[in-house]
């Protein structure tokens, strides 16, 4: 059964926000008690937090699915809803959150560090926050805004100071057993290690980790083996150790050949060529392996690496070799830039930001894209005029109508708010006015309602007859 996962696809969803509420209050003796339509509250979010006693992705393996709570509607008598509660998921130090394209959103570094992988939704204004003075007694109030719905991929590379790369069965999971207190399954066949393995070692004063790297053989930045899926481990260890097996049984093997191809495949991922190297002689305890270990070392260190003979089994050379990956450690740290605190960057908005834009499509259809608009068609109950009415209201406050006029729109053309694939598309009337002068009886508007056919008969009745007394008034007699 697997107990590591270091990449998962993640399927988060944010609450929605609640309706507002539209209400009157009602009292006795009060007719007139006024609007009392409480706020819907805000959705839950998604929030990602780096959580040190988190080692693996497998949870969001197994569930991948996770959605915030929703936010409760408004009621009347002024009572707000309750906000929906954040979802925090825990992931392990070292998570890298990517969108389905493979662009990073965010790179989780240190305990406590948060992301937020899906906003929640507004709570919609209830008739109480809608009121005004020309606008005394609302009879709609606006939709809870829904939450964000996103797709997203974690990765989990190692923290790590430093990396333990090479052949299968060169020993690196002896070593790291022997270095640390971390205990790897340890066996005489290749891949015996599948995941990758922590350990902390302590040299003198000094305390770093050391990470098994499995799976590097050739090609393994193409794909091949399990170099691809751990490589990424590699990126954040400050020293490389590269373990080369001086007793290994393959006649078409030898350490320099087997440094030369891990090298090559370090290469070929990129991004690793700065890094201090420091090679290994494994298994100096056969005797055929201390004397192919002699016969190669000098060649290594004339290639400029610092070259240490070691046996895992018998514990030879690991104190020299602990404190030389100590000294490294401790100049990697002091080199890094000190950390500042976050700064606080403000951007006003242009001069010229009109906060939405207008562009005529080639099918004649114009199509506005901004933030407020598309929210408040988000928020808009379509099935009460006075609520649509209100939207009209806020676009033309906002510009919409000029930009419209501008770019040549006319009235009966089409008018599309929002991207194309949740867009409210309607026949655009430019309005003459606009206000609480237009409305009538609670929950309509004039610009929104057309004759019944019964008032448009007594109409052309009507109509009728005042043609034939104008004609009786006209008439003169020979």
């Amino acid at each position: 059964m697997t107990t590591f996962v270091d990449r998962v696809e993640l399927h988060v969803a944010a609450g929605n926000g609640g309706h507002g509420c539209a209400s009157v209050h009602r009292e006795k003796f009060k007719p007139l008690g006024g609007p009392d339509g409480g706020n819907g509250g805000r959705g839950g979010d998604v929030i990602l937090t780096v959580d040190q006693s988190v080692t693996t992705l497998l949870e969001y393996h197994h569930s991948p699915h996770r959605k915030a709570t929703n936010g409760k509607p408004g009621e009347g008598g002024n009572r707000s809803g309750k906000d929906g509660q954040d979802l925090v998921l825990s992931v392990p130090d070292g998570t890298v959150v990517l969108d389905k394209q493979g662009n990073v959103l965010a790179d989780l570094v240190g305990h406590g560090t948060s992301f937020v992988a899906a906003q929640g939704g507004r709570g919609g204004l209830g008739n109480a926050a809608l009121a005004s003075a020309r606008r005394k007694a609302p009879g709609f109030a606006l939709l809870g805004e829904p939450g964000d719905l996103r797709d997203i991929v974690l990765e989990l590379k190692t923290v790590a100071d430093v990396a333990l790369v090479g052949y299968p069965s060169a020993g690196k999971s002896s070593l790291i057993s022997v270095l640390s207190a971390a205990k790897p399954k340890i066996a005489d066949y290749p891949f015996t290690t599948l995941v990758p393995n922590l350990g902390v070692v302590t040299a003198g004063s000094t305390v770093y980790t050391i990470a098994d790297v499995p799976g590097l053989i050739p090609g393994a930045s193409q794909g091949k083996g399990l170099g691809l899926e751990f490589l990424r481990h590699v990126e954040r260890c400050s020293v490389l150790v590269h373990v080369l097996d001086t007793a290994t049984l393959e006649s078409d093997r030898d350490p320099v050949s087997d440094l030369d191809i891990i090298e090559e495949e370090l290469k070929e991922y990129g991004g690793l060529d700065n890094r201090p190297r420091i090679v290994v002689l494994n298994k100096i305890d056969v005797p055929d392996g201390k004397d192919l270990a002699e016969m190669v070392r000098p060649d290594l260190e004339a290639r400029g690496y610092r070259v240490f003979e070691v046996s895992a089994v018998a514990h030879i050379g690991l104190k020299e070799l602990s404190f030389a990956l100590a000294d490294l450690v401790g100049k990697a740290r002091a080199a890094k830039p000190k950390e500042e605190a976050t700064r606080i960057v403000i951007r006003p908005k242009a001069v010229d930001d009109a906060g939405f834009t207008v562009t005529r499509e080639e099918d004649g259809l114009f199509r506005v894209r901004g933030e407020k608009p598309e929210r408040w068609v988000r928020q808009t109950d379509f099935n009460n005029d006075e609520a649509v009415g209100y939207l009209a209201d806020r676009l033309n406050r906002l510009g919409v109508e000029d930009e419209l006029m501008k770019a040549g729109a006319r009235s009966g053309d089409g008018v599309a708010i929002g991207p194309e694939d949740n867009a409210v598309v309607f026949d655009w009337e430019p309005s003459v006015t606009a206000g609480a002068e237009m409305l009538g009886r609670r929950g309509e508007d004039h610009r929104f309602e057309e004759p019944r056919p019964a008032v448009q008969r007594r109409r052309d009745r009507q109509a009728e007859r005042d043609e034939l007394d104008q004609a009786y008034d006209d008439f003169e007699p020979f």
